[in-house]
């Protein structure tokens, strides 16, 4: 969804996504899934002491589709990598854009990002 303002265009972009789903992806194709789907930060941010968090590797594959969803593509538009989800230093999380994705976003007008988290055992959501 989008509007254009005064100010420019406001584009919001949402998704929903099952935890199940990336813990089954992270049983079945392990390390490959990991890395193709999730940047080393990514990875780095959501491990635990036994193994990665399916409910916040799940948030973030909830970004990431969002993503997608307010430049008004679908998947395969961009790199899984070209979307990050990083912490600003005051803990919220933020956006980094890359390569595809970035392209796509300067076409579109979009020049800053806000995006919000969140997640329970089952599923986690993203905005942005």
């Amino acid at each position: 969804m989008w509007e254009t303002t005064a100010q420019g265009t406001v584009r919001v972009g949402t998704d929903l996504m099952s935890v199940s789903e990336v813990a089954s992806s992270i049983d079945r194709f392990g390390d490959r899934y990991l890395r193709r789907v999730f940047t080393p930060a990514e990875l780095a941010a959501c491990a635990g002491p036994s193994g990665p968090s399916a409910a916040r590797l799940a948030a973030r594959f909830a970004a990431k589709e969002a993503v997608l969803k307010a430049l008004g593509v679908g998947l395969g538009a961009a790199e899984w990598h070209d979307i990050e989800v990083a912490r600003a230093p005051s803990g919220a999380p933020e956006l980094r854009i890359t390569g595809r994705a970035l392209a796509l976003a300067d076409a579109a007008g979009v020049t800053r990002w806000l995006l919000t988290l969140t997640h329970t055992h089952r599923t986690a959501e993203a905005i942005a």
